[in-house]
């Protein structure tokens, strides 16, 4: 099934998604990846606001590179999203609702997903150029210093996605080899 989401969404948006689904996300989104995760939680746990809202919003794990002239991003594509894993249960319970990366992630985030009726997402690993395209805006919002991983908001415009892991646990990387397996039999 396909669906199109923009951002802020509401946990009743993303319970409809089902595991394998294809999500058009437009609206902004921010990019993180682990250095910026750990600054972020370290404010979180200082008593300090956060540099964004976290309510309802999207991470894209991505450190993109330098944009071309003419270019409002460089290729962006996913990293992997399993070093984020220590991080990501306390920024979920902040209010952020989706995450967008790669790769599995550990039963500790799968569970804050649940409990906060979140989504992980999956960008096409290898395809920054496609997934840069969707990219209209850029502006770096913090941590200038961290360069690559400085947190960015980007508006995208159909960003193509696919749910791996849904807001009921469901996960694209257990039942996936597991049809698969099946299939043989």
């Amino acid at each position: 099934m396909h669906h199109k989401l923009e951002t802020p969404v509401t946990r009743e948006q993303l319970a409809v998604l089902c595991v394998g689904d294809t999500v058009f996300l437009s609206g902004d989104i921010y990019t993180s990846r682990d250095a910026a995760h750990k600054l972020l939680c370290e404010a979180l746990q200082g008593g300090e606001a956060p540099p964004y809202e976290l309510s309802g919003t999207a991470v894209y794990y991505v450190g993109p590179t330098p944009e071309a002239p003419g270019q409002v991003i460089g290729s962006a594509g996913p990293t992997t999203s399993g070093r984020m894993d220590a991080y990501s249960p306390q920024i979920l319970d902040c209010g952020q609702l989706i995450m967008i990366g790669k790769g599995a992630r550990s039963r500790e985030v799968v569970d804050a997903i649940v409990r906060n009726g979140a989504v992980y997402l999956g960008a096409v690993g290898g395809a920054g150029a496609l997934m840069a395209a969707s990219v209209t805006q850029c502006e770096v919002i913090c941590w200038e210093h961290l360069g690559c991983e400085a947190v960015r908001r980007l508006r995208v415009c159909d960003f193509p996605l696919t749910v791996v892991i849904d807001s009921r646990g469901g996960n694209l990387y257990e039942i996936g080899p597991a049809a698969y397996l099946e299939s043989l039999k």
